[in-house]
């Protein structure tokens, strides 16, 4: 219904002169569709009721936020149908007739998209940070960057699964991963062997196998092994005390007796695989490993597997009377290796394996670029694998651009603490420590490691030991190797009931039975902190391990402890449970992803420490090549 207002003509005033000039109120319907007054210029349409309302209450502030696809608004009649609900079912306010239920439950759905939304911002504002912080320089040598060399193939091996295993479904290799909790990722990935004799190893290897009690392969020996025998590159991710050394050490042995029986190595010549390792200790024992294996083949009377070791504080000679003789296998550390490179001691002209254990630790200790340098000196394709307990997104992008189709195993998350290992946590003031150690050593029977961050703690804490005549040694940088290998071999063979190291003991060492380990102070990177306890609760067997904290610790790194002891499903003591990061707090959201930079649980990328100690040291070095640059100027 329209209401029309109409002034009276003067024709009808004339003929009206008795009646008042008072305007007359006329009506008129409109026929359905059509509307002759909206082509009218000064037609101003109807605002119902309902909407002046809603733009009243807009203008105060009383209205929640709309969703992100606006109000879509509707004509009277269509709101009149609705009997006052809008399109979306957006509330409008306290006098809505929508019970307050619904609108609880409404605002409660625009906070969870709220929510999302913030947290998608977030991720996209982590990846930026990512592609900033990435490498750009591949691990791959000089000349095959200079020269543009792209590998496309992997390397083409004689070994063959069984055919009996080649002729069951890819199904069935899923099962067997997933019973045994191992992805992959990659093309042509082979199948998991679950025994030694299915993966074709020479009865020798069999036999020394079984002199070390070793029946069945582990996980990672499932999926890496055949792998490995297969030619292909690969990241392995496992957790300590999974068997990783043996997933390279074995089929390394097996391609140099397949190279000495065909073409005996001569003079000079090799090495023919290389295995670096970030410390001493570890490459020790790796080297130990070989030769109990090329032992049990000489034993036999097979062609003899000849190894060396070239590490600091060796005679550089004990390695040069093996490599004149002709070297198949070399196990190195890396500034030992350099050394020779630059020496001309020994060539990689001929080495087509290449295993980096504890690959991450290797680059985060400062060895990236003299990693780089010894690529460049291969002079044809090798095969590359790289193997770490912690091994952070960041290193496997680094790695996966000098890899050849790469296959990834994975056997649990990166960086996850053993499920065999007890984790205890208690708070202990820093002057109280090293008497509450005495305590500690209480728990269980020898033998017992204890890990401190500072050589000068380290030395405190093994005097203090002797004095309440504890039988300890204590290993560190600063003690010279003779000191080191001592200690170490006395410590494992039970001569010493005590062990007190810094971290030159954390990574990758293999110690029988070892049943407690105590970290006398929580480490600044939570990756050795896993490194660490990895050290008990190995090849099946349980172990404990307690860690000293108190309020000197970062509380970054107590949110990264705490957030392991919640996936491992330890108690986490109350101070820990109190502490509580950012996007717990704001948008109460869990932090299982974790850094995508280090890592980490506690933490996202946006707040890394170890990302901003790396950016404040560039910052400074920039600042010192000025400084140094300005008074070079002077002079």
């Amino acid at each position: 219904m329209i209401i029309e207002w109409f002034s009276d003509t003067p024709s009808t005033m004339s003929n009206n002169k008795e009646k008042s000039l008072v305007p007359v109120k006329r009506y008129r319907r409109e026929a359905n569709g059509s509307n002759d007054s909206e082509s009218d210029d000064d037609y101003v349409p109807y605002v119902p009721v309902k909407e002046r309302k809603k733009q009243q209450l807009m203008k105060l502030g009383r209205l929640g936020q709309l969703k992100e696809d606006g109000w879509t608004g509707k004509s009277s009649s269509e709101n009149e149908k609705d009997d006052g609900d809008d399109v979306d079912g957006q509330i409008w306010g306290r006098k809505s007739n929508i019970s307050l239920l619904d609108q609880h439950n409404e605002l409660k759905k625009l906070a969870e998209a709220k929510k999302e939304s913030a947290m998608e911002k977030q991720l996209k504002e982590e990846e930026k940070i990512l592609e900033s912080v990435a490498e750009n320089k591949a691990l791959m040598g000089v000349a095959e960057l200079a020269k543009g060399i792209e590998y496309t193939d992997p390397i083409k091996t004689s070994w063959k699964p069984p055919r009996v295993v080649l002729a069951l479904s890819e199904a069935r290799h899923d099962r067997v991963r997933r019973r045994f909790g191992i992805t992959v990722e990659g093309d042509d990935v082979p199948p998991p062997l679950r025994s030694f004799k299915e993966m074709k190893f020479h009865k020798c290897i069999l036999s020394g196998l079984d002199e070390k009690g070793i029946k069945k392969p582990t996980p990672i020996q499932i999926q890496g092994i055949p792998a490995v025998l297969a030619g292909r590159d690969i990241i392995g991710i496992a957790f300590t005390g999974s068997g990783k050394t043996l997933v390279f050490v074995l089929p390394i042995i097996m391609f140099c007796l397949e190279q000495e029986v065909a073409l005996p190595f001569g003079r000079n010549e090799g090495p023919y695989g290389l295995i670096i390792c970030p410390s001493r200790e570890l490459a020790k024992q790796t080297y130990e490993i070989i030769q109990h294996y090329t032992n049990s083949l000489r034993q036999a009377r097979c062609p003899e597997i000849r190894s060396c070791l070239a590490i600091g504080g060796v005679p550089v000679s004990e390695c040069l009377d093996i490599i004149n003789r002709g070297v198949h296998i070399m196990v190195a550390t890396p500034g030992r290796l350099m050394d020779m490179l630059d020496k001309k001691m020994v060539k990689l002209s001929v080495c087509r394996y290449l295993c980096m254990d504890e690959a991450d630790r290797m680059i985060d200790m400062g060895f990236e670029e003299d990693v780089r340098t010894i690529f460049s000196y291969f002079k044809g394709q090798r095969q590359t694998l790289l193997f770490s307990a912690t091994m952070p997104k960041k290193i496997q992008n680094f790695a996966r651009s000098a890899l050849v189709k790469p296959v990834t195993i994975n056997v649990g998350r990166a960086g996850a603490a053993s499920m065999n290992v007890i984790q205890e946590v208690e708070y202990v003031k820093q002057e109280a420590k090293i008497v509450y150690l005495l305590e500690c050593l209480k728990k269980t029977s020898p033998p017992v490691l204890i890990f401190a961050e500072k050589k000068q703690d380290v030395d405190a804490i093994h005097e203090y030991l002797l004095l309440k005549g504890v039988e300890a040694v204590a290993i560190h940088g600063g003690k010279d190797q003779e000191e080191r290998s001592r200690s170490v071999d006395a410590f494992r063979a039970g001569k010493k009931d005590v062990l007190v190291a810094t971290d030159v003991a954390s990574k990758g060492l293999d110690f029988i039975n070892i049943q407690h380990v105590i970290n006398y102070d929580m480490p600044d990177d939570v990756e050795n902190y896993v490194h660490r306890i990895g050290r008990t609760g190995r090849s099946g067997r349980t172990g404990i391990a307690t860690t000293f904290i108190n309020k000197a610790n970062d509380e970054s790194v107590l949110l990264d402890l705490k957030h392991l002891l919640r996936e491992a499903k330890q108690k986490i003591p109350p101070f820990l449970q109190e502490l509580c990061s950012e996007n717990e707090k704001y948008l109460n959201v869990g932090d299982e992803q974790g850094c995508s930079y280090c890592g980490g649980l506690g933490h996202r990328i946006t707040e890394c420490p170890k990302l901003e100690a790396i950016q404040s040291k560039q910052a400074s070095n920039i600042g010192r090549r000025d400084y140094l640059a300005s008074n070079a100027a002077d002079y």
